[in-house]
């Protein structure tokens, strides 16, 4: 028999898990939600939280908390649990914060668990606290800040989330109302000692078998994680090569509420070793991005300047320029860099050849975290390009891919009189629920209510991965409502980097149709 160990994450106790516990039993499996100290408590009292209930918690006290659980389920006669010894193969389940002290009891009961269970959380490096893991950039710098002040004494508690406010801890997508008002009711405060005290994970640990689930509402699936493994992600990259099982959710951060029967059949799906496994990079095929540009277009002599490469054109006196900002987030260090992906290079060449400057910049977009850095990257670019006496500097369009299109935001707020198109091509136009990007910034689904007059040309993919997706309609239902001048090129066929990874002529059609509805705001 199968015995889950069900570790609850941010401001939540063994209740959480009461419906899933239950499909697990009829599943003909046993559960058995962990209690965590200061977390739990009788319904109505907000767990038995407090200042009071909190001393003296930190992480190493929830590690005790699960190392209880896992110590009274039955071992064999060799002192085993997992398969051998009683049969009783014990699956630890860890959701958001609950896989650190999860993964910190895994690693001194290395015999006794048979996989760890990531549930729509982070990869948690020893050394390193349960603070990294807060979505919210600024609440995670001012814990840290309370962290600094007090020594090695963590004492005091995080409130919990007001009912409004959990979406700032992870997407509520498909929680019920009557659920959600039972998680704001329960919730009880975090003690500051289990996001502060750093987690200490023995070498071993990493030979217990590990499965990641993915709750695609609210961040990331397994097609964005295969492009980072493409891009040379080390992390993921390690975890493709490990042959690590993934599954999907099509719901948000809270599964255990919003489809627990569906929940617990991955469970036990996952417990069985079953699950999709990334791609590991393969030197010998190219990855989607550094295949060839679907056109042919003549190799053209560039110029590089810093983070800056120029590609002039044949043509005489001040041209309009286009300045293509790539995707991400990149690895850092990844080689070779956007500039010299065929995708750029080709797209680029092209523009160039029809009478434009163009230019492909290099930003720093190596987290969600560097959207501010990359914003200002690309600004010093535009610059860069608008001085260049090559180029008319009243004549420039920008143009987004993927992941650079949060960047977009700030030039459909408030467009220059310069810019003369904005153009994205299978891009993300909203944060992802779970990347905590501050207030105001990086959102183009908001920001295009400010556009005016400002053309847009948006190339749409049929294929697009569902997260993505669904900010792309988000957006062109804001265009809509703002009367913003939005083209759409639609590839009903096309994937996410459809122009290297389909070499169709669907493909070559929507390049041409893209660049020269671009073009066209800029020469007409």
């Amino acid at each position: 028999m199968t015995v889950f160990v069900l570790v609850p994450g941010w401001f939540t106790g063994a209740w959480v898990w009461e419906e899933t516990a239950a499909r697990l039993a009829e599943a003909g499996a046993e559960a058995r939600p962990v209690a965590l100290t200061g977390l739990d408590g009788p319904p109505g009292a907000g767990g038995v939280g407090g200042a009071a209930g909190a001393a003296g918690v930190d992480l190493d006290t929830h590690i005790a908390d699960v190392l209880a659980v896992i110590d009274s389920v039955g071992a064999g006669a060799d002192g085993s649990g997992g398969a051998s010894g009683s049969g009783r193969e014990i699956v630890l389940v860890g959701h958001d914060y609950g896989i650190h002290p999860a993964l910190g009891a895994a690693a001194r009961r290395v015999g006794r668990v048979a996989r760890v269970v990531y549930l729509d959380a982070g990869m948690p490096r020893d050394g390193v606290p349960a603070l990294a893991a807060v979505p919210d950039p600024a609440l995670r710098e001012g814990l840290a800040a309370r962290g600094t002040e007090g020594g090695d004494g963590f004492e005091g508690v995080l409130p919990p989330p007001g009912r409004d406010e959990w979406p700032r801890w992870g997407s509520t997508a498909g929680v019920p109302d009557a659920a959600l008002d039972r998680l704001t009711t329960r919730a009880a405060p975090q003690p500051l000692g289990t996001l502060l005290q750093p987690l200490r994970l023995a070498a071993a640990v990493a030979s217990v078998p590990a499965t990641g689930v993915l709750c695609t509402g609210n961040g990331a699936g397994l097609g964005m994680l295969q492009l980072q493994v493409d891009f040379g992600d080390p992390a993921l990259g390690a975890l493709a090569d490990a042959g690590v099982p993934f599954f999907e959710l099509p719901t948000g951060h809270w599964p255990m509420l919003s489809c627990p029967a569906d929940l617990a059949r991955v469970l036990v799906r996952a417990a069985a070793g079953e699950g999709h496994q990334l791609v590991p990079f393969d030197a010998a095929r190219p990855p989607a991005h550094l295949r060839p540009f679907p056109l042919d277009v003549p190799e053209r002599a560039r110029e590089r300047t810093g983070h800056v490469d120029l590609y002039p054109p044949d043509a005489e006196g001040p041209r309009p320029a286009v300045l293509f900002v790539h995707g991400g987030p990149l690895p850092a260090g990844a080689r070779p860099g956007p500039r010299d992906w065929p995708l750029f290079q080709g797209y680029a060449g092209y523009a160039a050849a029809r009478g434009v400057v163009a230019a492909t910049v290099e930003h720093g977009l190596h987290a969600v975290t560097d959207y501010p850095a990359a914003a200002d990257d690309v600004a010093a670019a535009v610059e860069r390009v608008r001085a260049d006496p090559r180029v008319d500097p009243d004549r420039v369009a920008l143009w987004f891919f993927s992941g650079g299109g949060p960047l977009a935001a700030e030039w459909l707020s408030a467009p220059p009189p310069w810019l003369r198109c904005l153009a994205a091509t299978y891009p993300i136009l909203a944060p992802l629920p779970n990347w905590g990007l501050p207030g105001g910034r990086f959102r183009p689904a908001e920001a295009v209510a400010g556009a005016g007059e400002l053309p847009v040309v948006l190339t749409r993919v049929g294929l697009e991965l569902p997260e993505i997706a669904a900010t792309v309609e988000e957006f062109l239902t804001a265009a809509r409502a703002a009367g913003t001048d939005v083209e759409v090129i639609d590839v009903p066929h096309g994937h996410h980097g459809f122009e290297t990874l389909d070499l169709t002529e669907e493909a070559r059609a929507a390049v041409r149709r893209a660049t020269r509805a671009v073009l066209g705001h800029l020469t007409g």
